[in-house]
């Protein structure tokens, strides 16, 4: 039998595949707990609108991530922390310090797009990554400097 998922399902597809499922396990588990709905030719139909629509929805957004990355990667920060001695910080710079930073700058970038690896816990340049989009990482340029 042939149903459209409507909830990711473990082992089975993600939301909004249409996959082929023994007729029992559609109508006593899927069905009740509205994970799949009937692949009829009217919601294939709608499945397909929705689909271009959301695709549209995501070229769009992917557009304005690039027009966002292009203007991150002109953009240096500078964020001065406290150090002991020469070079190591007092403490360590995360990514909510650096999404503070690009808030004062204007930009609105939750702090889970930062992806460091580790705390920043030393003087210097880094080239930070924002994940903007799926298909879009910004390099934004670090510089931290003694306080």
């Amino acid at each position: 039998m042939e149903v459209i998922l409507n909830k990711d399902v473990d082992k089975i597809g993600r939301a909004g595949q249409v996959v082929q499922v023994k007729e029992g396990f559609a109508r006593n588990f899927l069905f009740p707990h509205n994970l799949a709905k009937p692949a009829t030719a009217a919601s294939l139909k709608k499945l397909e609108e929705e689909q271009a629509a959301r695709s549209a929805q995501s070229a769009k957004l992917k557009e304005e991530s690039e027009l966002v990355r292009q203007r991150l990667a002109a953009l240096s920060l500078t964020i001065p922390a406290l150090t002991q001695g020469e070079e190591k910080l007092y403490g360590s710079i995360h990514s909510h310090e650096i999404a503070e930073a690009l808030k004062a700058e204007g930009f609105s970038i939750d702090k889970s797009a930062i992806e460091l690896a580790e705390p920043i816990k030393s003087l210097g340049i880094y080239e930070i990554p924002v994940k903007l989009h799926p298909e879009v990482v910004a390099r934004v340029k670090l510089w931290v400097v003694k306080k």
